[in-house]
């Protein structure tokens, strides 16, 4: 049994056969999955990126260029787009995941390499292989056209390269000693090569730069420590050239096409005269935090009508203001399309709720986001209800969805206490490695810090956390450390 679990290969192909389950049984798509397609589309044949938008082809800048790429690459090698390429999309990300799968057990063996023990850090990768290839909430983003895996990828590749930079402030020759790079500038090289893969990360999911905002904090405390300020600036310096360089050319696209300096995308994603509705999604923040009454606003907003009905009781105070919501909502209905007066009315309504519940919005809410989007049982591309509770009404309706939901639910729970548990031990066992937990959970608590701000919290936003959760609660499965040699 030990034999099996050692062997990288047959976690890989354990691996593989989820992701084909997932692809093969429960293939899905998004609302994102049609905007990256029309792009990815009209780049390859007509050499433009844009969508087409009432029969004209526009040029956008509503999502960063890394996945409409990769799905051009994809078309021009399998001769088909849209979703005619599909299955060959989501057979490409299976083996971008399952890369994935041994960057995460790259990180937990760095990680266990600090205590010198090189049979626990074999351990640790071994554990984390299995954990990373078995997990089903990154796998199941194989089966659906998003960036997800390879937001996973970046995120994890970046985080190894700053891990070791990290431990190279103490140690010059971590990982160096069969290496012609010089000790000195080492960890410049590191943070150089960090902001690089920063950079790539950056073309699929504009926010990952947060990980270079966490690393810099790290790296503060370490070089303030010795008195090293501009050895810290020139460290920050060479990850912010580093990720600028990959997006330069980006943005002098955005310069060139829409004469702005952008260089990830716009806050809101509008097309050209549309407006931002900041009235409506001001009234959302004050009582929306789960991803499944994004499903009955504001995913249907200037696309379906909206039912007053179907909205929670708690976007209400009392039945005259529901009574005002329903009457901005049924001029909205008519056709489908909010106008600025309406926006202003949903504007109006946020500011009278937000003096009669500042705390609730202001902390409350984030709070409940935070909790809902690291906590909720993950189902979203599956075709189950999701429901958990209420637990003896939602099994007399169907035992078998609650149970797959409630199966799923805790395995969560099992990963993120984990990985939680881990970064505990970590902190405990090696001072060596303090600073290296400090900036794996500080990026984390960066990320569901931004993540609570944003107008539709979806669960599938913290999934790039994964890596650095497999990693540690790899550490925590491969065995007790040896307080002596890793101080």
């Amino acid at each position: 049994m030990k034999r099996i679990f050692s062997n990288s290969v047959l976690a890989l192909i354990a691996g593989l056969g989820l992701r084909l389950f997932f692809v093969l049984k429960f293939p899905a798509n998004s609302g994102d999955t049609v905007l990256y397609e029309q792009i990815a589309t009209n780049w390859l044949k007509r050499h433009v990126y844009a969508m087409d938008v009432h029969g004209t082809i526009m040029p956008v800048d509503l999502r960063t260029p890394g996945y409409p790429a990769f799905l051009a690459l994809i078309y021009a090698l399998s001769g088909r787009t849209g979703e005619a390429a599909r299955l060959w999309v989501m057979l490409a990300q299976i083996a971008v995941d399952l890369l994935g799968c041994l960057v995460i057990a790259r990180l937990a063996a760095i990680l266990a390499c600090a205590s010198g023990n090189d049979a626990e850090s074999k351990r640790a990768y071994a554990i984390a292989l299995w954990l990373a290839a078995l997990c089903p909430f990154t796998a199941n983003y194989t089966a659906v056209p998003l960036t997800e895996v390879f937001a996973t990828l970046w995120t994890g590749l970046a985080t190894c390269v700053l891990v070791v930079a990290l431990q190279r402030v103490k140690k010059l020759d971590f990982l160096l000693r069969s290496s012609h790079m010089p000790v000195g500038g080492s960890v410049e090289y590191s943070a150089l090569g960090a902001g690089l893969i920063v950079g790539i990360g950056t073309l699929f999911r504009p926010e990952t730069p947060l990980l270079l905002i966490a690393a810099a904090i790290a790296f503060a405390v370490l070089f303030f420590r010795l008195r090293a300020f501009a050895r810290w600036l020139w460290i920050t310096l060479a990850m912010t050239i580093g990720c600028l360089v990959v997006l330069s050319p980006w943005t002098l696209r955005n310069l060139v096409t829409f004469h702005e300096v952008q260089f990830l995308t716009p806050k809101y994603s509008t097309l050209p005269g549309e407006i931002v509705p900041n009235g409506f999604m001001a009234w959302e923040r004050t009582w929306l935090y789960r991803v499944r009454d994004c499903y009955l606003v504001p995913w249907k907003l200037n696309e379906e009508a909206i039912n007053v009905d179907e909205i929670p009781a708690r976007a209400f105070d009392s039945p005259e203001e529901k009574q005002r919501v329903a009457d901005i909502l049924e001029q909205y209905n008519e056709d489908l399309t909010l106008t600025k007066e309406e926006d202003d009315a949903f504007g109006q309504i946020a500011r009278e709720r937000t003096p009669r519940h500042a705390l609730r919005i202001f902390l409350g809410i984030p709070a409940v986001r935070a909790v809902v989007i690291w906590f909720t049982p993950r189902i979203e591309l599956l075709p189950i209800s999701g429901n958990v509770f209420p637990l003896a009404q939602m099994h007399d309706e169907d035992p078998e969805d609650q149970g797959f939901t409630v199966l799923l639910f805790f395995l969560n729970i099992i990963y993120v206490g984990l990985g939680a548990w881990g970064a505990v031990r970590l902190w405990r066992s090696s001072t060596a490695l303090r600073a290296v937990v400090a900036f794996l959970v500080l990026f984390m608590l960066l990320r569901t810090a931004f993540l609570t701000t944003l107008e539709t919290p979806e669960p599938r936003y913290v999934l790039v956390c994964f890596p650095m959760l497999i990693a540690m609660a790899a550490q925590l499965l491969a065995g007790k450390r040896d307080r002596r040699s890793s101080t």
